[in-house]
């Protein structure tokens, strides 16, 4: 794949890009064949164990989330914890419990998706993994080394992995034009001199398909338009070569008709420049088309992991349902009614057990007491549920009564039997 320029900003695809409730891809299969195409790439279970990757952390589980690849992980994140102080009032401290022990690689070459809706999380484990905030405990490793504290350490850390933010508008200062926002990192980090450094920004403008890079160049961020300035923002990120980025939900702020050139660039980075990307978003139908892996995240915990044909087509956990519910789909007749399941929890005072239940269908008496361990559900497919667990008493087992219970439970949540998934009672 290649990336399309804005002077021919591709339409939305007329095919979707899954029926979200349908349980089928679309006829193109992304993760297939980019699974394949990466330099990297490699055959096998998309999560790493504590026994097949030794070299790896793993959370209490023995489990690692993201694709697996041989070798070690570009970037690495052991038991990641992030508690934001708050004071309310003259009452004592309190804390938002914003990620809570995961741990994920990001082998090069791939793609990993963490999806989930707002508060989830996700966006605070990108700014963890770029160092912009520091985790409450937990460590990061880049290329399988722990990432220093000290000024030479952090320069070398930046200069490897590079944030693309959210907003195209505001991530370009607009009083500097394009040539200046190339070239500071060229002046930062490298040793090019004034001409190597022109020659330099017209290549990094065309790996992001805008040419001629002279029609470019001396243009100011008001000039160009939000697909434009989020390839300018991404060219600006490789100028420095780095072995990551994270996208931050790159696209949520892009017209419709545009997304799909600037998500055709990061595949295409994927294995030209044999780059480990995290891509962050909230449409779990963009992170199908994109993702090798797709990370569920739900109040800061990662409910389901595995690859993301798995993840879309078979989901094993309820709120992975929920999510594929609420998605688009033109294929299914009518919308799945989501009214009266709740809203996300406080993150300052979490539900006890699994932070879920509350919004449950399928919510036992377990759930309220007990927080679920991630469990494979498959080769490659990991799932944080009680509804997998072989051996509970039957007073575990007893349906909880919510008001997510309370409601009739869509058909399109129908578990997958076949993949060991949810189960009504």
């Amino acid at each position: 794949m290649t990336g399309i320029p804005e002077s021919a900003e591709p339409a939305e695809p007329t095919q979707p890009v899954r029926g979200a409730g349908s349980g089928r891809p679309a006829e193109r299969t992304p993760g297939a064949h980019r699974a394949r195409s990466g330099p990297a790439a490699q055959s096998g279970p998309s999560t790493y164990s504590a026994s097949s990757a030794p070299a790896t952390g793993s959370d209490q589980s023995g489990i690692v989330h993201g694709p697996r690849r041989p070798g070690i992980p570009a970037l690495e994140a052991r038991h990641l914890v992030k508690h934001f102080p708050i004071r309310a009032g003259f009452g004592s401290a309190q804390v938002v419990h914003a990620v809570e022990d995961i741990s994920i690689a990001l082998p090069a070459g791939t793609v990993t998706a963490v999806v989930g809706e707002s508060g989830s999380g996700k966006s605070t484990l990108a700014r963890l993994l770029t160092g912009l905030i520091k985790p409450t405990a937990g460590e990061v490793l880049l290329d399988g080394v722990p990432v220093g504290t000290g000024a030479k350490a952090r320069r070398q850390y930046t200069s490897s992995v590079h944030l693309v933010l959210q907003d195209p508008f505001s991530s370009l200062n607009a009083v500097h034009t394009v040539r200046y926002h190339l070239e500071r990192p060229l002046k930062l980090h490298t040793k090019l001199n004034r001409a190597e450094r022109a020659q330099k920004m017209r290549e990094l403008l065309e790996r992001v398909s805008l040419t001629p890079a002279d029609n470019y160049l001396d243009k100011y961020p008001h000039e160009l338009s939000g697909g434009q300035r989020q390839r300018i923002a991404i060219a600006r990120g490789l100028a420095v070569q780095p072995r990551v980025l994270l996208a931050d939900e790159p696209v949520s702020m892009l017209d419709v008709s545009i997304r799909l050139g600037v998500l055709n660039l990061l595949d295409d980075l994927r294995s030209g420049e044999n780059l480990a990307t995290l891509y962050v978003t909230h449409d779990i139908a963009s992170a199908r088309y994109l993702a090798d892996c797709i990370v569920v995240m739900y109040a800061g915990q990662v409910v389901e992991s595995g690859p993301a044909e798995k993840i879309t087509d078979e989901p094993a956990h309820p709120y992975t349902q929920l999510l594929l519910s609420a998605a688009p789909d033109p294929a299914r007749a009518e919308t799945p009614v989501l009214a009266g399941r709740g809203a996300p929890p406080s993150l300052v005072t979490p539900p006890s057990g699994c932070r879920f239940h509350p919004r449950c269908p399928f919510a036992m008496a377990v759930c309220a007491d007990a927080t679920p361990a991630p469990r494979q559900v498959g080769d490659d497919h990991v799932s944080a549920c009680w509804l997998h667990a072989t051996d509970l008493r039957e007073d575990q087992r007893a349906p909880l009564v919510t008001a997510a219970a309370a409601d009739p439970v869509p058909a399109v949540l129908a578990a997958q039997p076949s993949q060991g998934g949810p189960q009504a009672e």
